[in-house]
């Protein structure tokens, strides 16, 4: 399976410069999952940007 990055990247709400998983998404939620987060893209713009990707925090954000 080819990864489709360039498409991926125009959907990436991820406001983590540094990241080399950006736009390459099956690296971004493997890397996510090991550390029991969620990746950025499950999260609101707002929630997003607090860089807290816990599974808590994106419990709480749908909530409001």
């Amino acid at each position: 399976m080819d990864c489709k990055k360039p498409d991926n990247l125009n959907n990436c709400n991820c406001t983590y410069e540094p990241c080399s998983r950006k736009g390459i998404c099956c690296e971004c939620v493997a890397y996510h999952r090991s550390s029991g987060e969620l990746p950025a893209c499950f999260f609101e713009k707002a929630a997003e940007r607090s860089y807290d990707r816990s599974i808590e925090k994106f419990i709480a954000s749908r909530k409001s």
